[in-house]
Order: structure tokens, then C-alpha cells, then sequence
């Protein structure tokens, strides 16, 4: 994993300010980039949910909520009477916080992630929910007294951000692309060129092919991080390829009941790199890569090939796939100016090739006051209609996985640790106790 940072590019705070000021009057989303205002048109959000220590009261939770908006004051933005960078009166922090009690977690977290279709219910409220349900009789065996989760509108919110909270760090975003950094005119010009082609394209063929909506499910799965160390290590590959290989590979299925494909795999990956340019979305930090994994019946010559494909990708210039896609969102949102109905709603659903989106966030490692008493596993994850999702969140000690999915593959991802065992059985000796 690359490092990452909350550092931005300068920017001249008070003229930010002022044009939130005069911005939000209009159009709440006014500030939002191409990439935000494409997040939040396809109502996608994101979730972090962990264990803790603590109890909460509605007080508490206020409190947690304000030491929030202070580190990431994005979550200001992006709603009617919005005044970026103020504290939250107190009806507001009460519409958008709960504390539950329960006689048992028996279920959690599973049953309590959701598409988050509520965060767009209102438009006067902040585009993010915080709630916490806390055990009626005191800690359980292992110590936890409460669950807590942010839920958030995926245009605010991405994974790094999740990251540097938990380690109480800040993560306001200012200027994210390097405008010293220039991409050349004729890789802008063929950037923009495909986007158009590539809109006019998508737009067409997600009217005619888009599937119908399907019911989705949620769950998660956390393994130790030393396991898939040692694993990886065995095998000679990257610890990101095992994860991706072992998780598509049991999604997938085996022989003739393969799922996706007997062949070829689509996925969609992201990473961080720092490696900024002018053509870089002035919000997100992740950048999007394409990937086509070779199906293979053998998991150690999968596991293998998945890390060839990872590192052909990385070895090549991996802005470009990125640049294509924020033009694309410009076209669209400039099309949308026209045409309030273009993108329609099943346009969303389209997905193209792509059987599964991978998202390896940056490692979650708690610190400071805000996660105080917050205990592993942390898990993180995302929602985007119609598409497969799985997000992998390192921890000190735990690999934790959310999946976001079609239902009819939920039942698969209990395929993951029997396969894990079935390999470590074959390599004894490298597996650690």
C-alpha cells in the first residue's frame, strides 16, 4: 500500500470560502467536482462500522460528531442551508444521530448495513448518519459495549479519509490535483475526445442493457492479517493479488457452475498514487484501474496470474484510465445542465463487463481521541447500484472484507475461508499457527 496523506495542493482558503458562501445560496452541490456530483447523482454512499469500548448517550454522540466535521469538514457540504465549515446546531445533530439499545449483537454488523437510501431523503440534512446501537446489560465476553456507524454519501466520503479519521488525523481535502503537473494537449485532447465518444456510447447501450434492479446483500469477514502474510509469502505474490485472487476466485464458483465467466474476470480496482497531475479530480485521492483476470482452475496459478495482471497495470501509466473517466464525468454533468433527466436512473445500473469492484483502503489503525475505546475489526465499505463491491480494510491485526453485492452471490462469500484452508493445508510448513 502507497502512502497516503491529507495534504493538498495551495489553494486560497478565504476565496474557497467565499465562493461556498455564494455558491450554496443556488445549488448545494455548486462545490462539489465532477467526480462528487457523479457519486451523489447515483446515490452512492459508503460505511465504517467498528466495535467499541465505550457507551454513548445522544450528548456523546453530538460530541463525536462535531470532533468529526472538524477533521473532515467536507461533511458540511452538499445540502440546502449548508454553511461549509460551521458547527451543526443541535436539531440538526439530533436528525442525524440515534443510539439504540439491544439484549444482544447476535446479527451485527450485517443486519444493520444497508444501501443508505436515507441520506437522500432530506436536503436540508448533511449528507452522512452516525448511530450507534450499545448492549442493555453492559459488555459482552470480548469486551464490546456498542457498535458504532457512520453512514455517508460516497461524494464527501472516500476510504483514505476513513483511514486518517480513525487515527484521529485530519481529513480535509483542499486542492487535490497538481496544477504544476500538466498532462500534454494531445493526451487532454484524446482524454476529452473519448470521454464524449465513450458517454454517448455508455448512455446508449445502458438504456438497452442495463439490467433490471436486483435485490442486493450485505456481509462481512474479517481474517488475520499474519495468516494472509504468511500465505502470500508461500506463493510469491503481492498481499493485495491473495486477497483479490482469493476473493474472486470463491465468488466465481468452480468448474461448470462458474458465476461470472469460465474465462475472464472484469474487475475494477483502486489504489492511491501520489503521483498528482492537472487532469486529476481536485477531491478524490483514489484513482480507478481496470483489470482482466484469466480464470484459471488451479487457485496458485490464479493467485499468480492475478499478481502478473496487477503489475503489468501498475507498470504502465495508470493516470490515463483515470483522466478518460473525469472527463467523462464532466460530460456528463454538462449534458445534465441540458437535460435534467440524462443520466436516467437505470443508466446506474450499467456496469459493462465489470463483474466486481476491489477496494483496498489505506490501513485502519485507531489513534487519538476520536476512535477511543474503538477495537478490530473496522470495517469499511461502499454501495453503488447494481454494482458488485468488495472493500478490504487492513487493520493492526485483521484483514477486514465488506461486500456489497447481488444477493445470489452473498451465499459465495462463505466459500472464501474453506478455500483459505484448503490452500494452507496444501502449504503447511509457511503457515503460521
Amino acid at each position: 500500500m502507497k502512502s497516503f496523506s491529507s495534504a493538498s495542493f495551495p489553494a486560497d482558503q478565504v476565496d474557497v470560502l467565499e465562493r461556498a458562501r455564494v455558491a450554496v445560496q443556488n445549488d448545494p452541490q455548486a462545490l462539489f467536482t465532477n467526480f462528487q456530483w457523479f457519486l451523489y447523482k447515483g446515490r452512492d454512499t459508503v460505511f465504517y462500522t467498528a466495535w467499541s469500548t465505550r457507551t454513548f448517550d445522544k450528548d456523546g454522540i453530538g460530541n463525536l460528531v462535531a470532533e468529526m466535521v472538524s477533521l473532515a469538514p467536507q461533511l458540511t457540504h452538499g445540502f440546502m442551508g449548508a454553511k461549509p465549515g460551521q458547527p451543526f446546531p443541535k436539531h440538526v445533530l439530533d436528525a442525524i444521530t440515534s443510539v439504540e439499545t439491544v439484549d444482544s449483537f447476535d446479527g451485527y454488523p450485517d443486519k444493520w448495513i444497508s444501501k443508505s437510501e436515507d441520506i437522500y431523503e432530506r436536503e436540508d440534512l448533511p449528507l452522512f448518519r452516525v448511530m450507534v446501537v450499545q448492549l442493555r446489560n453492559g459488555p459482552d465476553e470480548h469486551g464490546r459495549s456498542a457498535l458504532i456507524q457512520v453512514r455517508a454519501s460516497h461524494a464527501v466520503m472516500e476510504g483514505s479519509d476513513s483511514a486518517l479519521m480513525t487515527r484521529s488525523q485530519s481529513a480535509g481535502h483542499g486542492i487535490m490535483s497538481d496544477k504544476s503537473n500538466k498532462i500534454s494537449f494531445l493526451q487532454r485532447a484524446s482524454s476529452i475526445l473519448r470521454a464524449w465518444l465513450m458517454t454517448g456510447m455508455y448512455l446508449g447501450i445502458a438504456l438497452l442493457m442495463a439490467p433490471k434492479e436486483q435485490p442486493f446483500g450485505f456481509k462481512t469477514l474479517a481474517i488475520s492479517r499474519h495468516r494472509l502474510r504468511h500465505l502470500a509469502n508461500k506463493l510469491g505474490v503481492r498481499q493485495r493479488s491473495l486477497y483479490f485472487a482469493l476473493v474472486t476466485y470463491a465468488l466465481n464458483g468452480e468448474g461448470k457452475d462458474k458465476i461470472w465467466s469460465q474465462k475472464v474476470i472484469g474487475a475494477a480496482y483502486t489504489m492511491l498514487d501520489t503521483k498528482r497531475t492537472s487532469a486529476d479530480d481536485d477531491f478524490f485521492r483514489v484513482r480507478a484501474l481496470e483489470a482482466k483476470f484469466t480464470v484459471m482452475d488451479n487457485f496458485e496459478a490464479y493467485a499468480r496470474e492475478v499478481d502478473k495482471t496487477v503489475d503489468q497495470i501498475e507498470q504502465k501509466d495508470i493516470t490515463k484510465f483515470q483522466t478518460m473517466i473525469n472527463a467523462m464525468f464532466g460530460t456528463l454533468r454538462a449534458l445534465n445542465r441540458i437535460l435534467p433527466a440524462i443520466p436516467p436512473k437505470r443508466f446506474w445500473r450499467f456496469n459493462g463487463n465489470t463483474h466486481v469492484v476491489l477496494t483496498l483502503v489505506p490501513p485502519h489503525r485507531t489513534y487519538g481521541s476520536l476512535t477511543n475505546g474503538v477495537i478490530e475489526p473496522i470495517f469499511c465499505g461502499a454501495w453503488h447500484d447494481g454494482v458488485n463491491i468488495c472493500t478490504f480494510c487492513p487493520g493492526r491485526d485483521n484483514l477486514a472484507m465488506s461486500f456489497s453485492m447481488e444477493q445470489r452471490h452473498i451465499e459465495n462469500v462463505d466459500r472464501i475461508m474453506p478455500l483459505l484452508e484448503q490452500i494452507e493445508a496444501r502449504h503447511p510448513d509457511e503457515v503460521a499457527a
